[in-house]
């Protein structure tokens, strides 16, 4: 589990594709340090496990599936990412909980500035549009993030001048494709309602257009 709250950004040294998934090397100067073999870390919002460690640099295996629904489909050496090592017990947290669980792949459309900050908007796959809620939490690329407008197909966020500078956001460009996770809580709410709000064998109540519109939804 993580938070949202990149440490720092680091380089993809190596990218080998394999007939079952991936192997990644990224170069970094913090990350490493007390990062050991089995230990989760993201890596632009993904959630992999540290297979090796040096003190300049880690790798990871990425799964086929992982592969599949990320932008490492289109990552290539000398891209920049951020990372996150996993949230330790006591640790504050800043942002929101992130597993490194990918919804979906978006899509950076535009920013501009705004203030001292920027205003950036993102393309989102219409499986995710349930999850997500004005003003709430999303997690993009891994950063923690509040979403400041929301239409059927896209939202924007306010980023402020620090995570702009210190996250891969400063070299995003239109079209660049990045890795989307909607607040867990969401899932679990919809999980809630599609099994019913009364204990028993069958469901009482389903969460559906039908039902949403009788509570006067």
């Amino acid at each position: 589990m993580f938070t949202g709250i990149i440490e720092e950004t680091g380089v993809i040294r190596e990218l080998r594709i394999l007939p079952a998934g991936a192997f990644i090397t990224l170069s970094a100067q913090k990350v490493p340090t007390g990062l050991a073999i089995g230990d989760s870390v993201s890596v632009n919002g993904v959630c992999l496990t540290a297979t090796r460690v040096n003190p300049d640099s880690f790798s990871c295996d990425i799964s086929a599936e992982t592969l599949r629904v990320s932008s490492f489909q289109q990552a290539r050496p000398g891209i920049r990412v951020n990372l996150e090592r996993s949230l330790r017990v006591g640790d504050r947290l800043g942002g929101h909980f992130v597993l490194g669980h990918v919804d979906g792949l978006g899509k950076m459309l535009a920013q501009k500035a705004s203030g001292e900050g920027f205003e950036m908007y993102f393309e989102f796959p219409q499986s995710m549009e349930r999850y997500l809620v004005y003003k709430g939490s999303i997690a993009v690329d891994g950063i923690s993030l509040t979403i400041a407008s929301l239409s059927k197909t896209s939202f924007s966020v306010a980023v402020i001048p620090y995570t702009f500078e210190f996250t891969n956001l400063r070299h995003l460009k239109a079209g660049d494709a990045v890795n989307i996770e909607a607040d867990v809580l969401g899932k679990y709410i919809e999980r809630f309602f599609q099994l019913g709000l009364t204990p028993g064998e069958k469901p009482a109540v389903k969460l559906t257009e039908e039902y949403l519109k009788s509570q006067g939804f």
